[in-house]
């Protein structure tokens, strides 16, 4: 369930604070948004990089039909 998250909400969500944080960094009208325009940025790059390294099981694993699952083999 985890693994279908990162995909479907945590990774769109890090692009976004990936352009907001560049946003932040560019504009010159609001001062608390253009302080934390690079830590913004930051969080987003780290997110995007462990969230996409998250990828969802085969769907043959996820029903639980591999037969190395079934046969008692890790």
């Amino acid at each position: 369930m985890f693994r279908e998250w990162s995909v479907r909400y945590f990774e769109p969500i890090s692009m976004w604070l990936i352009i907001l944080g560049i946003f932040g960094i560019s504009q010159p009208w609001w001062l608390w948004l253009h302080r934390y325009g690079f830590t913004i940025t930051l969080v987003g790059l780290i997110a995007f990089i462990v969230f996409s390294h998250i990828k969802p099981l085969p769907k043959a694993r996820q029903r639980g039909t591999d037969r190395s699952r079934q046969e008692g083999e890790p």
